[in-house]
């Protein structure tokens, strides 16, 4: 998948749309259907490696339900009829752009921090069983921090009825270096216990960004205690599907937050694999 100019451009905006847009997805392994929860930009992570360009005004302050229902029922169809792979983005990549992987709320803050994030995934639910979607997955990427508020957890409910998976972001070993690069006010513990309480409950990926800061990779102290609160997790009854270790893909707002090489990365994923004994998949 890598030498195609599609799967590099994870760009949020496509034709008109506000809320809905196509990506060939790494991590998908193919087409995955965005859905931009967030289209004000506002975040409650200010992430060293965050690509999410805010020097540009947003196009929408808030998620309009109707609209959003609308704009993925157009994509799918676009998809469907071959509209996708006639467009220059996705036409060299035509044999990964017909076939929907999942659905991903992933936009340009945290999905869990809108208040009305059940209805948005009972929205998607009934769109997918609509369109007959039912291989497809139902994914949230997520900081983690809000998978503690109530409508969060009513919308976790949906997904685990509709092909749900939860990706949960975890970046760090200790809360210095989870404030180093993560940038927010939020407290680790509570990102660690909403893992848990989430993953206790059904089967959690989880999603780690490795990077190089002012040219250092991540330290060996910090990995080892990285791969402590994963054992901890584990421990305590989180059912971890597996790991998505990947580092930086595209330009950060900070100079000195860069990408590894691919062989720091599989080194480091071999480190985890043999700490933890969980499945680490890479992606460069």
């Amino acid at each position: 998948m890598s030498g195609s100019a599609a799967v590099k451009d994870h760009s949020r905006a496509f034709a008109e749309y506000l809320f809905v847009y196509p990506v060939i997805s790494r991590r998908s392994r193919g087409l995955s259907i965005g859905i931009n929860l967030n289209p004000d930009k506002i975040c409650n992570f200010g992430c060293i490696y965050c690509e999410v360009d805010r020097r540009t005004p947003p196009r929408a302050l808030k998620v309009d339900p109707a609209r959003m229902r609308q704009e993925l029922v157009e994509i799918i169809r676009l998809v469907r009829d071959g509209g996708l792979i006639r467009q220059s983005r996705f036409s060299e990549a035509a044999a990964l752009a017909t076939d929907i992987k999942d659905i991903a709320f992933s936009g340009d803050g945290e999905p869990t921090m809108i208040p009305n994030f059940a209805e948005c995934v009972q929205i998607v639910a009934e769109v997918k069983r609509q369109e007959g979607l039912d291989r497809a997955k139902i994914v949230l990427i997520t900081d983690a921090a809000g998978l503690d508020k109530a409508d969060v957890k009513r919308g976790l409910e949906i997904m685990d009825a509709n092909r749900g998976e939860i990706w949960g972001k975890l970046d760090a070993g200790t809360e210095a270096y989870f404030k180093q690069v993560n940038r927010t006010t939020i407290q680790f513990g509570r990102i660690l216990k909403n893992l848990l309480e989430t993953a206790r409950v059904r089967p959690m990926v989880i999603q780690s960004l490795f990077l190089r800061v002012h040219g250092e990779r991540m330290s060996e102290p910090e990995l080892a205690a990285y791969c402590d609160r994963l054992n901890e997790l584990l421990q305590a009854g989180a059912k971890i599907k597996e790991v998505h270790a990947y580092t930086v893909a595209r330009p950060t707002p900070e100079a000195y937050a860069a990408a590894l090489s691919d062989s720091d990365l599989e080194e480091i994923a071999a480190t985890i694999r043999h700490k933890t004994g969980l499945p680490v998949f890479t992606f460069a």
